[in-house]
């Protein structure tokens, strides 16, 4: 019995040993946590957000006086050209008027062409006539001059020819102002000018007034809105009709200015109208509005369309997106940063360190991070220069190696023991899918309904 009582505690002190070692094994063994290298995958980063069609000029047409409306030629959603007559508001006055007026300058015009034509060669003969009696009675003259010396004539007949010069004189004189008053720079001509230019100026107010009477497109566009009908008396002011009028298409987003950043002019995009799902097109980003909405905390951004216009394999080429109306929603991806081949880390295994959240680095504007590495059997901290960063992944430019294992476990810290356990990441799965571009796949996903 003592024999038995004894190998008894024998093994039980045994078991003790046993369970006391493993537990020390359990304790001081270095942590199992997930790890993960380096991985070379293209790299793309985007920006999704909605955006509405914009409406480059959306006119108002009124009516500027006061009348009673004759016709209205167009309907709601009509295509119209520069020029088209829309409205016509009655305007039988107005045409009187612009009759009157026109009758008025072609009395000036004739007046004018008969003052050219007849009234100056009829004082230039008269003038002509002039100067010949005048140089007639001198002649006369000279020789009654002559007769009295030889007392052939009285001094009468002298003072009768003296007198006849004089009168020949003032004839010539009165002929010669005659002329030059009908001459092109005469009284007379200016009078008849003026009088020409008073009665086109009538008839060019008339017919200004009388083109208020009809309201027309003032450009290529098409009808939003229309608020008159025929028989309806307008008032001046009031707008009858909306007008879209034509220009380049663009697309207008309030993007959050977190975003800010990595937004700029020229960037490709991806639309996509909810309404039409199965039709994107590009597009370009082409300018940034220059301040942030206080109140929205977002930026104004403008897209215009981009050519030449999509090809699609189903249906072959794309007319221009002639679908897209004023307001319509749409679903916008932009393409912010691209890498072709990137050595590729997961952004969670980033560290919340000092060196973390450094913005860059002053020599080079490279972002800085820093990550725990399994080396020689412990958590080592290892500080990175770092790229192009997306929502889950980032760019390591420098500080890994490609086969060093970057802990992911957000509670070691550095010095820890740890045993590095390989995981899969989805750069990885990415990589050997090999599914090629993305871009524009998560628009068409994400927002398609």
């Amino acid at each position: 019995m003592k024999v038995f009582s004894w190998r008894v505690a024998q093994w039980g002190l045994w078991a003790l040993l046993a369970v006391g070692a493993f537990l020390a094994w359990r304790t001081f063994m270095p942590a199992r946590t997930d790890a993960v290298s380096l991985v070379r995958a293209p790299l793309v980063r985007t920006v999704q957000f909605s955006a509405r069609v914009k409406t480059p000029a959306r006119v108002e047409l009124g009516a500027t006086l006061t009348a009673r409306v004759a016709k209205v030629r167009v309907q709601e959603g009509d295509a119209v050209r520069a020029g088209d007559a829309l409205v016509e508001l009655e305007a039988e006055e107005p045409r009187a008027a612009l009759a009157q007026a026109e009758a008025s300058w072609q009395q000036a015009r004739a007046r004018l062409e008969s003052q050219s034509a007849l009234s100056l060669p009829t004082a230039q003969a008269s003038l002509a006539q002039a100067d010949a009696n005048l140089q007639a009675a001198e002649r006369d003259l000279v020789r009654t001059q002559e007769l009295v010396a030889q007392k052939f004539y009285s001094q009468q007949k002298l003072d009768e020819s003296k007198r006849a010069v004089d009168v020949a004189r003032a004839l010539r004189d009165v002929a010669r102002v005659q002329t030059q008053a009908n001459g092109r720079t005469g009284a007379e001509r200016a009078n008849a000018q003026a009088q020409f230019e008073a009665a086109r100026a009538t008839v060019e107010a008339a017919r200004a007034k009388l083109a208020q009477y009809t309201l027309r497109a003032p450009g290529p566009g098409r009808v939003l809105v229309r608020s008159v009908e025929p028989g309806q008396i307008v008032q001046a002011g009031k707008a009858l009709l909306t007008v879209a009028v034509q220009g380049p298409l663009e697309l207008q987003a309030q993007v959050d200015e977190r975003f800010l950043a990595q937004l700029q002019p020229k960037q490709r995009a991806r639309v996509l109208a909810d309404a039409y799902p199965e039709r994107p097109f590009d597009a370009l980003v082409d300018r940034l509005a220059p301040s942030v909405n206080a109140q929205s905390g977002s930026v104004e951004v403008t897209l215009v369309v981009a050519g030449p216009p999509d090809t699609r394999p189903d249906t072959g080429p794309d007319t221009r997106p002639d679908f897209l109306r004023e307001d319509m929603t749409l679903s916008v991806e932009v393409l912010t940063g691209e890498r072709r081949e990137a050595r590729v880390l997961p952004l969670r295994a980033l560290r919340a360190t000092a060196a973390a959240a450094a913005p860059a680095d002053p020599r080079d504007g490279a972002a800085t991070g820093a990550v725990l590495v399994a080396e020689g059997g412990r958590a080592v901290v290892r500080e990175l220069k770092l790229g192009l960063r997306t929502l889950s992944e980032v760019e390591v430019l420098s500080g890994l190696q490609d086969d060093d294992l970057v802990l992911l476990d957000p509670t070691l810290t550095p010095g820890v023991r740890v045993r590095a356990r390989r995981v899969e990441t989805a750069s990885t799965a990415r990589k050997a899918a090999d599914t090629g571009e993305t871009f524009g796949n998560a628009v068409s996903q994400g927002f398609s309904r």
